[in-house]
């Protein structure tokens, strides 16, 4: 089986100057196209102005917002054209199920999806913009009430990924045990939990590095020995055994068909050290 050519960049929300920086990098290009959609935004086309502009500041001459929602189709010969050139497409912040609901189903993410298989485009997001890039996605689920039967709940997300639940705003908001119960529940799953400001590049459809300053979280089920979860009764709590957990930094990576945590190539996480240094460094000039 090919090795899946494009590459996901997730943000757990929060500040999301880094990931702008780095998206930009990765472009080496700036006459690239970049495709920004902020359906799931409340004021989406404030959003999406706001980030088309944080692009054009660095130097990218060439990014639109793409307006999809209720007085804007998805599959319109214009966003359908727009795709099929696009270098990179970048998902906003919000409302990770309105923002599915959009998508799922259309021609525009049938033909995003081909084309992150088979060419080297990137595919980001912040918060629910990252949330959706697997085929499940957790959407609800409140502290330790999502250790109860029922009280977590998933559904259907846009699958660029597979096998795999992506989690935001991870360690601020409390969501560990939602995490857990979702990987819990699909043990052939991996959880893949951001910090703000915090995110990870998912290349070849396998190996996840981090980037930014915080600490990713991994949660595997894969060896657990015993799970009263799926036969627990609704509002019960939930029992499980020898469920594993990995602190993903940057400098690190997990593979996840092989469930392995390695450090990365010298030179790859030099790369992006210096591009979180980068990034850093204008920030503290342009406070001074």
């Amino acid at each position: 089986m090919n090795k899946v050519k494009g590459k996901l960049i997730a943000l757990g929300g929060g500040d999301d100057d880094g990931l702008i920086k780095l998206i930009h990098s990765k472009i080496c290009n700036l006459t690239s196209n970049i495709e920004v959609i902020a359906t799931a935004a409340t004021e989406a086309e404030e959003s999406g102005q706001a980030y088309k502009e944080a692009f054009e500041e660095l130097g990218c001459n060439k990014v639109r917002f793409m307006r999809i929602d209720e007085e804007h189709p998805t599959d319109t010969q214009d966003n359908l054209a727009r795709i099929k050139q696009a270098d990179v497409i970048f998902f906003t912040g919000g409302d990770q199920v309105r923002l599915a609901s959009f998508l799922n189903g259309s021609k525009l993410l049938e033909i995003l999806r081909t084309r992150y298989i088979n060419e080297p485009i990137i595919v980001s997001g912040t918060s629910a913009g990252a949330a959706i890039m697997s085929d499940k996605m957790i959407y609800d689920g409140y502290g330790h009430y999502s250790l109860i039967k029922g009280e977590m709940k998933t559904t259907t997300g846009c699958s660029f990924i597979k096998k795999v639940y992506i989690d935001t705003h991870f360690a601020e908001r409390g969501r560990f045990g939602r995490l857990a119960h979702a990987v819990a529940h699909d043990p052939d799953y991996i959880g893949i939990g951001l910090s703000e400001e915090t995110g990870i590049i998912i290349k070849e459809g396998n190996q996840v590095e981090v980037f930014g300053p915080g600490v990713v979280t991994i949660i595997d089920a894969s060896e657990v020995t015993f799970s009263k979860v799926r036969d627990a009764a609704e509002n019960e709590p939930i029992a499980v055994e020898n469920l594993k957990m990995h602190l993903l930094v940057h400098g690190y990576r997990y593979c996840l068909k092989e469930h392995l945590f390695q450090p990365v190539e010298a030179g790859s996480a030099m790369l992006i050290a210096g591009l979180q240094d980068k990034g850093a460094n204008e920030q503290a000039i342009g406070a001074a």
